[in-house]
């Protein structure tokens, strides 16, 4: 069967089933360079303006297949314990769109020389929409026909507990349970998520750190999800690693790859095969990355890793 079809067809599906569909927010490979997406208690943490965006193509190859893109930035304040942030998410899936627009705060305090304690707090607006060629073409199914575009408000929260050598973060950063349909026959429901993630950096020599992290992922109604990396940092410079996700129905591998263009700008780049039915029908997962920083000589004393 041509792979177009049948990715549509299987976006068809899940579009006319009778069970609820549960929205996730979106997977990345490089989730340790985008916390502030996930966890709002991360805004201000690199102690400078920091802007990052990211486009992932997910399973290559197929017609339809998920797209998303991310744009996000965050400072702290003069007052260093504020910081403040702001993100867009685009995530498109066959015919339906998913786009957050979201503000962070964070409130910082010192719990020893070099161990922080953030409290952060997120809230913004979710749109949800289906896109207008499929509802004219299915106008007389009653699961799709009544759902229209809108924007629903949420929230979230998070804790963020870090030093320059290591981090933990625990969030929820949607809290409320929105219906963005309201029918009995097909539901797009936003369901709480909780993530808990940390990693560390550990010196080989005096060229060469190994920084592993990790990701663990629980939404209502979602199998949990765990996600584990680790990167070698050349000289400040190059950072090339791996990354395993997977969960009780599939799973992927990925390669990463970074490189510190200056001191300013960072470009990086992660493949990810996935390992599920739907490997034979995709040419891989494909993520971008450019992250740049206002970084003045005085501002940092020590390299940000996190």
């Amino acid at each position: 069967m041509n792979k177009n079809i049948k990715f549509n067809i299987i976006v068809l599906i899940l579009l006319g089933s009778s069970n609820a569909f549960s929205q996730q927010l979106p997977q990345f490979t490089q989730y340790m360079f985008n916390t502030i997406s996930i966890n709002p208690a991360y805004a201000g943490s690199r102690e400078t303006l920091s802007i990052v965006g990211l486009h992932r193509s997910q399973w290559a190859g197929l017609d339809g297949a998920p797209t998303t893109q991310t744009l996000s930035i965050h400072s702290p304040l003069k007052n260093k314990k504020i910081g403040l942030g702001l993100s867009f998410i685009n995530d498109e899936l066959g015919f339906e769109n998913f786009s957050y627009v979201y503000a962070d705060f964070s409130y910082t305090i010192d719990l020893g020389e070099a161990t922080k304690l953030a409290f952060g707090l997120k809230g913004g607006f979710t749109s949800y929409s289906i896109d207008q060629e499929l509802r004219g073409a299915e106008s007389n199914d009653p699961a799709i026909s009544n759902i229209e575009d809108q924007w629903n408000p949420n929230f979230g929260m998070g804790l963020f507990l870090h030093s320059n050598r290591w981090y933990v973060g625990l969030s929820a950063p949607r809290i409320l349970n929105n219906d963005y349909n309201g029918s009995e026959n097909y539901g797009a429901l936003e369901r709480v998520g909780y993530y808990f993630t940390g990693g560390v950096v550990v010196d080989i020599n005096t060229d060469i750190k190994f920084k592993p992290s990790f990701l663990i992922k629980m939404t209502n109604g979602a199998p949990l999800s765990y996600d584990l990396s680790g990167n070698f940092i050349f000289n400040e410079k190059l950072w090339l690693g791996a990354a395993y996700r997977f969960n009780e129905s599939a799973g992927a591998f990925g390669a990463i790859a970074a490189f510190q263009v200056s001191k300013q700008l960072r470009i990086g780049y992660a493949y990810e095969n996935p390992v599920s039915d739907i490997r034979p029908f995709s040419n891989g997962t494909h993520e971008v990355l450019l992250l740049f920083e206002l970084v003045k000589s005085k501002r940092v004393k020590s390299p940000r890793y996190f």
